[in-house]
Parts: C-alpha cells; structure tokens; sequence
C-alpha cells in the first residue's frame, strides 16, 4: 500500500470473539486493502473457572506468525488486558489463543480507511 496522500476517514471499531473454546481463533481480523488498523487493547476473560489456563496473540504478516503475547497466564475467571499499541495494514491477520474451554475475547482498535 502506497502512502496515503488524499482525505481518508478513522473510526473507532471493536471485534469481539464470544466463547473461544480450548485452541485458536485463526481470523479475528483480516486488514482489508487501503486500511490501517492501530490496535488499541485486547481484553480476555476466563469464564469457565479454569485455573492455570494460557493465552496467546499473534499477527500474520502475510508469510510468518508472529508471536506478541506466549503462554500468558490467566486465573481462574480472571482477566488479562493486552494494552500494548500496534499497528497491522493490508493482509494482517490477528489471532488469539486460550487454552480454557469459555473464553471472551473483546478488541479495540482504529480503522484508517483509505480507499
């Protein structure tokens, strides 16, 4: 993607992943061309009262996974809040991990529209 240089818009969005059972959700996000998205939080949730469960994140650049949280863990109904900014652009794929069997995920982020 060339660098804007005509009148865009920004939003505000969120995506949210209810019940995220034991695995990956491999397309929370897909960065569609002539967007950026800046990542603003994500925030999980254990609702399965599951100790010692595990959370991961990782963004795929169109050719490698990569990792920006491993193995975090999580408590039992706990909450674990990802504040970190990062930006993806087009064909940026976020996905995210728990290891519980009921876990909410809920994601904010911008949306620079170019197109």
């Amino acid at each position: 993607m060339a660098i804007p240089s005509g009148s865009g818009t920004e939003v505000l969005k969120r995506v949210t992943v209810h019940g995220n059972n034991n695995g990956w959700n491999t397309n929370v996000i897909t960065v569609p061309s002539n967007h950026i998205y800046t990542l603003l939080s994500i925030v999980f949730c254990e609702v399965a009262a599951e100790s010692g469960k595990i959370i991961s994140i990782r963004v795929n650049d169109g050719t490698n996974d990569i990792n920006l949280l491993l193995n975090q863990s999580v408590g039992s109904y706990g909450t674990f809040v990802f504040s970190d900014k990062f930006i993806m652009t087009a064909g940026d794929i976020l996905k995210v991990e728990n290891s519980s069997s009921n876990g909410d995920w809920w994601i904010t982020y911008i949306d620079q529209d170019w197109t």
